[in-house]
């Protein structure tokens, strides 16, 4: 969480949803030390793409405590992820997180790949099928 003029502001919610499906996730683990590393990367069919792992924190990472586990953010991506919901979306064309990110001007339909005000505005075909 991050404090700003006397409101807390959270960096990152997760639903229900996804919460429990890393739950699962790091079970499976089942080391203590980890939690969900949410990182942003260059690529994918809009500019940016978004990655996650399971993790241990690193020297510079935000800690994000989310519905009992940590999810662990690089400093560059922070700026990138700030106010995102992660979601965890099972239908029939196919089952994954996805992050619904208010600072994307555009992503593509897989939820998986983004661009930013700041990107040129160079179009790209989406890769995923949508």
């Amino acid at each position: 969480m991050i404090e700003q003029t006397g409101v807390e502001i959270s960096i990152l919610n997760m639903t229900p949803t996804a919460a429990g499906k890393v739950h699962e996730l790091l079970a499976q683990e089942n080391d203590p030390s980890l939690g969900l590393r949410i990182f942003v990367a260059g690529g994918g069919c809009s500019g940016l793409q978004y990655g996650m792992t399971l993790d241990e924190e690193q020297d510079g990472d935000t800690v994000i405590m989310q519905q009992g586990f940590k999810v662990l953010v690089d400093e560059m991506s922070v700026s990138y992820i700030n106010g995102s919901e992660v979601d965890y979306v099972d239908s029939l064309m196919g089952a994954g997180f996805t992050v619904n990110n208010p600072n994307a001007v555009s992503s593509c339909g897989c939820g998986h790949s983004f661009k930013t005000a700041e990107a040129s505005s160079e179009a790209r075909s989406c890769g995923c099928g949508h």
